[in-house]
């Protein structure tokens, strides 16, 4: 990457252009967005993971742009039509956008109906009509040109060879395509109308069968609902502008005379027709396009964004679990984990049942929770969860043993999954899904990241956006939470280490081949023994992995291998060990760290390092707190305009966030009624697994639609 390029993006995201070259340098070196947020600070000036990103996706669209740009040069030089000017234009060319309407006279095209003019021979004809001298009589001009055997046979055929080639000149000049974007832009409407017949069969797009909305202002979620609408069949949908106001500035541009005959005259209908038939059908392709990149580009934010707040739930810790599938018919499938999450027992419990197969589930429960000593009990949320949870409260437990209700989304998916199959090789897809179960209140994250972000249910329209875009930006949320939490290297699971920096999936299980074969690390070094697992991909990875228990106290930390010396030489300095340091606050408080600053190290790592010191290993996650539903309500029915609820929200979006009350419906808190505030964005307001206080507006049994509120006075709902 050239230095016009850390030039031009530090001046974009208002960095030191120093910045932007380390990033730029560090990411070439193979580096990875957490190793250099985390231990690279003096390098990019302590640039956290979103500035980073930010630099890297500019940086490699400036490389697209640079790259089309070559290519663009090299064909037009193959084909002799690179001029002086032109290549000054392209070089100048400061988007995709610019650098293709420059290019698109001369790329190479399907046969056209201005192709085939040319080929008839009446460019010359169209150049002449142009130039609208009031002189030329287009029909002495056209006369020349008549030709039967190239298909010219009357002189409105040979006009109309010209005018289409002049409709396409209009449509490509790189100017006009500019001036009628913009216009676009500023005056562009989306429109909606139901396809034809399909008006009971599109019921729940009924919204939209008749909308029209400025396009500047369509919502990314509406705008994506509204795709969603046509690719089902159900919708027509379309971007407009006053053709009015495109036509005025076309022809502004391009006819000089005002006569209804004429050169200019000609010149007026092609151009009208070139805006008809070629300009808008194209631009409204592209303004779509562009459109539905941005939605998808929100939708993904907003994804990403529940799913690290969900990814970052507070843990419960390591400690022993009994975790509860719920079930009518079939019982409830119930496991028994160790403080690291290993299945020590199932069996089926029916706590539906009779009375006596109440009991009866009630006694083993207490006696599984005796003999396995859980902590907690774990509920999954879904048919039968209020029920269930009901029994387990009533079955005579110790009142301080947590029993909590766990989202159980994508639990089915992780049990067929083959990450399941290898790990429970011998059990089937019931007792894998009340594991997961249990794990996810032991530690969510370590759970999840088994599953497919998109199967956890906390997206917008997740299924309707770019799959490739979406697909790499949870890997990335995931990467970073994993990262930012730390991993036991002697406990995590291959698809848990893949995540960490420097890895992935390959050098993740050779590293459990190796624990499996040599037993638990003992050290950090020992990493460099995993086969394949290089310098470099040690040198990314050792921070951000935990050996508990060694010889050397600092594996245990995120404090990096490079900087083990660093340490040692703050403990000699006081006359103690490192174990010592990490010990006692009192040492700890004698350290001035700008005493070390160094030619490699500043006063940012050095603070790290010390506040690393202070709680070695610390996980960054907030402390776990029970949550317990309202008793007594447990289905739709029981729910009553302005009952007051708690609930756990379960999905933020553009529109609203969804909230689990606990009736196996999770409800909506429009945005107008998140606060009694205005807010634009709900993210402002609220955060997936945020417990919350709601109060019920509306219940609609048919519909199975639930209307909440956060509002101090709630009100009716505003549109969205």
């Amino acid at each position: 990457m050239n230095a016009a390029s850390w030039a031009r993006v530090a001046g974009e995201l208002r960095l030191a252009e120093s910045q932007v070259r380390a990033v730029g340098e560090l990411l070439d070196e193979g580096a990875t967005i957490p190793f250099i947020a985390r231990y690279r600070k003096e390098r990019t000036g302590s640039l956290d993971e979103v500035a980073i990103q930010a630099i890297r996706d500019r940086l490699g669209q400036l490389k697209a742009l640079d790259d089309r740009r070559a290519a663009i040069r090299e064909s037009l030089t193959e084909r002799n039509l690179l001029t002086d000017e032109l290549g000054k234009a392209l070089a100048a060319a400061d988007s995709l956008t610019v650098l293709e309407d420059l290019y698109l006279p001369f790329r190479p095209k399907r046969r056209t109906r201005a192709g085939i003019a040319r080929e008839r021979g009446l460019e010359p004809l169209a150049n002449l009509l142009l130039v609208q001298d009031p002189a030329t009589d287009p029909v002495v001009a056209a006369r020349p040109f008549l030709d039967q055997e190239k298909g010219v046979a009357d002189l409105e055929a040979a006009l109309q060879g010209a005018r289409d080639i002049l409709a396409e000149t209009v449509s490509e000049q790189a100017e006009a395509r500019q001036e009628i974007r913009a216009l676009f832009a500023r005056e562009g409407v989306v429109e909606s109308r139901v396809a034809k017949g399909k008006e009971a069969e599109g019921a729940k797009f009924r919204d939209w069968f008749d909308w029209r909305e400025p396009l500047a202002r369509v919502p990314s979620h509406r705008l994506l609902a509204l795709l969603r609408g046509e690719n089902e069949g159900f919708l027509k949908v379309s971007v407009r502008q006053p053709e009015e106001h495109a036509l005025a500035l076309l022809q502004r541009r391009f006819v000089r005379g005002t006569g209804a005959s004429g050169v200019s005259a000609q010149v007026r209908e092609a151009v009208d027709d070139g805006y008809r038939r070629l300009l808008a059908p194209s631009l409204e392709t592209e303004i779509r396009h562009e459109a539905k990149e941005r939605a998808d580009g929100e939708a993904i934010r907003v994804f990403a964004q529940n799913l690290r707040e969900l990814l970052l739930a507070p843990p419960l810790g390591q400690k022993g679990v009994v975790a509860i599938d719920p079930g009518f018919r079939t019982g409830c499938k119930t496991v028994c984990l160790d403080p690291q999450g290993r299945l020590l027992h199932h069996t089926v419990l029916f706590f539906t049942g009779s009375d006596g197969a109440r009991q009866e589930a009630c006694r083993q429960l207490r006696e599984l929770v005796g003999r396995f000593g859980a902590a907690a009990v774990a509920i999954g949320n879904g048919t039968g969860s209020r029920e269930t949870e009901a029994a387990v409260r009533a079955a005579g437990l110790d009142p301080a043993l947590p029993v909590v209700l766990v989202n159980e989304a994508g639990a089915s998916v992780y049990s067929a999954s083959e990450v399941a199959r290898e790990e429970f090789p011998d059990h089937d897809v019931t007792v894998r899904g009340a594991v997961s179960i249990g794990r996810r209140l032991l530690d969510p994250l370590a759970e999840l990241v088994k599953i497919d972000p998109k199967a956890i249910g906390v997206g917008q329209y997740q299924h309707d956006v770019d799959q490739e875009r979406l697909a790499a930006a949870l890997d990335e949320t995931v990467t970073s939470c994993v990262n930012a939490v730390g991993v036991e290297v002697n406990t995590a699971s291959a698809r848990l280490l893949t995540y960490v920096s420097g890895l992935g999936p390959a050098l993740a299980r050779a590293i459990v081949a190796w624990r499996d074969a040599n037993g638990p690390f003992t050290a950090r070094a020992q990493l460099k023994k995993v086969p394949r697992l290089g310098p470099k991909a040690f040198e990314q990875c050792a921070g951000f992995l935990r050996v508990r228990g060694g010889k050397q106290p600092l594996d245990a930390s995120a404090v990096h291998p490079e900087r083990y010396a660093l340490v040692g030489r703050m403990a000699a300095d006081l006359g103690c060990g490192v174990t010592d340091l990490l010990a006692r606050e009192d040492l700890r408080a004698q350290i001035r760290p700008e005493t070390y600053v160094g030619e490699d190290v500043g006063l940012p790592t050095l603070r790290d390092i010390l506040a690393e010191l202070a709680r070695p290993g610390r996980d960054p996650r907030p402390a776990f707190e029970a949550f317990s539903f309202a008793e007594g309500v447990h289905t739709l029915a029981d729910l009553r305009p302005g009952m007051r609820l708690p609930g756990i929200v379960t999905n933020v979006t553009k529109f609203g966030a969804f909230v689990d009350i606990g009736v196996h419906q999770d409800g909506l808190v429009h945005v107008s009624q998140l606060a009694d505030r205005f807010v634009r964005d709900p993210a402002e307001v609220v955060k997936v697994r945020q417990q919350v206080l709601v109060t019920v507006l509306e219940v609609d049994q048919e519909r199975r639609r639930i209307s909440l509120s956060l509002r101090t006075k709630p009100q009716p709902e505003r549109g969205s």
